[in-house]
């Protein structure tokens, strides 16, 4: 019979603590483990809390529940440290300063867009930054182009088709007259030039082509304002200058240029001016088909002798020298073409011209009539031929 120990309180700790009882061994291996989770659940704890406090201040919506819309405004050209503090001043957002290096860590910064939007205190920072991005607002601006050639009905035909004017009537009446605008030097000139009553439009050719941004609120005058105040960059002093030495204004070469802009392509300019400064040298009526389309408002490449026959200032046929004005807006090239003819066909004396492929816009050009006749003979029936398959007769 085995002998019973006599146990103590010294010997059963000991026993316990050293000798091979299995709670002995199990908690040497859930003690460490306890004693991590312990600490994972402290500094899990002390994160969440951290962050709960940083988003709370920083991160959250404004106002969770509050789905109010509120009018935002971001303008043309605004910085995002501008964008930011008024968004934290209408309190879309709880910090301008997250919210700014927020939208430089997204590769936003440069991407939010002029325009009027709706944002409410319940959208988070990420919600708000997206809608500015996408530029998903009413604009502020736009853009409108004035291309080159286009007559001021072109332009007003445009304006309303893209939505800029409800109706074209005030900006051509505004056109027409030029007297609101007075207050620019050389529309006061053409205002004070002889026979200015009788231009079809006292602005045309001084509206000066390129793309330009324009509030979409802004007015018929507005726009003339924006596009006039280009002109002198179209046509600065120093060509003024020499378009006096030449012996003419910068009305008469505005409108010599808006000829050579109809007649040709950028290539044949300075040709087709020189022609016409050799006609006018002469004493040559220019016989320019394009004024006759800009009375008639119709391209016909043959004209007849009802067309020929049109009673017009603007008419070249019947009339010596430079049209009444403008019949289009020129370019800057054709502004250059205007003022530097190519010296070659002017030394050689060409005096005509004629449109080889009406599509193509090639020109064949001559020194005497006979040459040119030549010519006509052999490229009029392309041109009928153009003109039927556009349903001109």
């Amino acid at each position: 019979m085995k002998k019973k120990r006599n146990y103590t309180y010294r010997t059963m700790r000991d026993e316990r603590q050293y000798g091979l009882y299995w709670y002995s061994a199990l908690w040497n291996i859930l003690r460490p483990v306890l004693v991590a989770l312990g600490a994972f659940i402290v500094v899990t704890g002390l994160v969440y809390a951290a962050w709960n406090g940083v988003y709370n201040n920083y991160l959250a919506p404004a106002d969770i529940e509050d789905r109010t819309d509120i009018a935002f405004e971001v303008e043309s050209g605004q910085s995002l440290t501008r964008v930011a503090n008024n968004l934290e001043q209408a309190g879309l957002i709880r910090s301008r300063t997250v919210f700014k290096y927020y939208c430089d860590f997204a590769g936003m910064g440069q991407k939010i867009q002029a325009g009027n939007y709706l944002l409410r205190p319940s959208m988070s920072m990420q919600e708000i930054a997206d809608q500015l991005t996408r530029g998903d607002g009413n604009p502020l601006v736009r853009n409108i182009t004035m291309i080159p050639g286009w007559t001021l009905e072109d332009f007003a035909s445009k304006l309303v088709e893209n939505g800029v004017l409800e109706s074209a009537d005030e900006f051509l009446s505004l056109c027409r007259t030029g007297e609101k605008f007075s207050d620019y030097y050389y529309v006061a000139d053409v205002l004070e030039s002889r026979n200015a009553a009788q231009r079809k439009y006292m602005l045309e050719g001084y509206l000066a082509p390129n793309t330009y941004e324009v509030y979409t609120s802004a007015t018929a005058e507005d726009i003339i304002r924006k596009l006039l105040s280009q002109t002198e960059r179209a046509f600065p002093a120093d060509y003024q200058d020499y378009a006096q030495q030449l012996g003419y204004t910068m009305d008469e070469i505005l409108t010599l240029a808006s000829m050579i802009e109809k007649e040709a392509k950028n290539s044949d300019f300075a040709k087709v001016s020189a022609v016409f400064h050799n006609r006018l040298k002469q004493g040559m009526k220019l016989q320019s088909d394009v004024t006759i389309h800009y009375v008639t408002g119709v391209r016909k490449m043959s004209l007849d002798n009802n067309d020929l026959g049109t009673h017009s200032l603007y008419n070249t046929y019947e009339n010596a020298g430079l049209p009444l004005g403008p019949i289009c807006a020129p370019s800057v090239e054709a502004i250059n073409a205007a003022l530097f003819p190519d010296a070659s066909y002017v030394a050689e004396n060409y005096l005509y011209f004629c449109a080889k492929d009406p599509e193509s816009g090639e020109l064949y050009f001559s020194r005497t009539l006979q040459e040119h006749e030549q010519a006509v003979a052999i490229y009029a029936p392309l041109w009928k031929e153009y003109d039927q398959s556009r349903g001109i007769q």
